[in-house]
């Protein structure tokens, strides 16, 4: 019984022969007595009688093949398909590429046979229309409401979201301090009054002129800022953080041109090229196996297992080198020691670590029952151990610190210095923190 297969033309979409793990090639079988999932055997294992579990070698089975007319007598089904994919592949009316892709149609018979069995076809144009009509149904069924009564948010002043916002106040749809934010007091002195010489009125209308051209300008700024989701930054950037440091790369690249081609174009930009990342490392790792002369997945985990093994390997060759390094200095070793027993019990080795001048660190801050703790996080915690800052003071640098980098857009760290008080180097790494997490920006 012929039937048609139902996978494309790539041998690799096509299940593997349940007796030689082999890719199927058309002509092939399936057992119909077994499943699911659906037994599937190549002709050379199902002459040979193969049998496997509860699969006999007299089950009654099924022929897969597409080697037989659909629309048209003179093309196979699988040349249908195959049609199908050049066009997706080519696009529509590069009717030579698709020609050369399928290599057994010519440019015209492709063409006459789309143009026929697919675009001018009355079946296909009235199942594509319930389509259209069965999709706007959905959406219109689906379709959120939006009512201009909606109470928008309205964060209080200097709160942690209106901080958040870079005060954008959403009832209003304007920032607490806007772009050009001083651009009115060119007006405030300007009066027009009958007795102004021709000069005078013309320089007048000059100056309000250059005012709207600001005007403009602040409203294109609030608009590429909304358009983009720019209002809360913070929220922004941990968005970024999903992609792999390549692509953010890229994303800090390609920001400027984001205000040309608009939000939706700039996104489906970046995924795309986020895309091309992703098959490009799997591409790699493929090339990898082929190298190693891998030729299925089976043996790609034994391949990757055995490869994490000769890493693990590796650094415990070089712990031991570096063993033998510090093993002549007695103080060195004993350091040592206390480092990898840190690693070991999944403390950063950072913390009890020797300065160069061979003096020890101060052990960490226990923050137990320190008021303010509960209102951090675990790296925040972690921090005011390493520098030794109780959590109260350290909400109190990091409060002024935001503030200051609201206000001016940005902040340097001999600002963060003259801020806060302290000694300079706890100052420096509160500094790198709350950049390395996006709570403040460099000037």
């Amino acid at each position: 019984m012929d039937r048609l297969g139902s996978f494309s033309n790539d041998p690799s979409d096509k299940p593997p022969c349940r007796g030689c793990s082999s890719y199927l090639m058309e002509p092939y079988i399936k057992c119909a007595e077994c499943g699911p999932p659906p037994f599937f055997l190549c002709l050379q294992c199902f002459t040979r009688g193969f049998e496997y579990k509860k699969h006999q070698s007299d089950h009654t089975y099924e022929i897969m093949t597409s080697d037989f007319p659909v629309l048209d007598p003179s093309w196979t089904a699988q040349e249908e398909m195959a049609l199908l994919e050049a066009v997706m592949d080519c696009g529509f009316g590069n009717w030579q590429d698709v020609a050369n892709q399928m290599c057994t149609k010519t440019k015209e018979e492709c063409e006459k046979h789309y143009m026929k069995h697919f675009i001018n076809n009355p079946l296909f144009a009235s199942t594509l229309l319930n389509l259209k009509q069965a999709e706007a149904a959905k959406t219109a069924d689906t379709a959120i409401p939006f009512h201009s009564a909606d109470d928008p948010p309205r964060p209080a002043f200097d709160s942690l979201l209106s901080r958040d916002m870079a005060g954008y106040m959403p009832a209003r749809a304007d920032f607490i301090e806007e772009f050009d934010n001083y651009a009115e007091w060119d007006l405030r002195d300007i009066d027009f009054v009958e007795d102004d010489s021709d000069i005078l009125h013309a320089l007048k209308i000059a100056v309000v002129d250059i005012y709207h051209s600001r005007l403009k300008e602040r409203q294109r700024r609030k608009k590429i800022i909304r358009d983009h989701g720019l209002v809360n930054l913070r929220k922004f950037r941990l968005m970024e953080r999903r992609y792999p440091k390549e692509v953010q790369d890229l994303y800090e690249t390609m920001r400027r041109f984001a205000r040309i081609v608009g939000p939706v174009e700039h996104d489906k930009f970046i995924e795309s090229h986020a895309l091309e990342f992703e098959l490009r490392r799997e591409i790699k790792r493929l090339q990898e196996y082929r190298t190693a002369g891998i030729t299925n997945f089976c043996s790609a985990r034994t391949y990757d297992h055995l490869k994490k093994t000769r890493e693990e390997e590796r650094l415990k060759r070089t712990m031991l080198s570096e063993v033998l390094q510090y093993i002549q200095d007695s103080s060195a070793c004993q350091q040592w020691l206390r480092r990898q027993a840190d690693i070991d019990s999944g403390l950063s080795p950072s913390v009890l670590t020797a300065s160069n001048s061979g003096r020890r660190s101060a052990p960490p801050l226990n923050l137990t029952g320190l008021p303010g703790t509960e209102k951090l996080n675990e790296k925040e915690k972690e921090l005011c151990q390493v520098v030794r800052l109780v959590p109260g003071a350290y909400l109190e640098y990091k409060s002024a610190l935001l503030n200051e980098c609201n206000k001016q857009g940005g902040l340097r760290l001999a600002q963060a210095r003259a801020l806060i008080k302290i000694d300079v180097n706890k100052t420096r790494k509160i500094y790198d923190f709350l950049i390395r997490e996006g709570y403040i920006t460099k000037a």
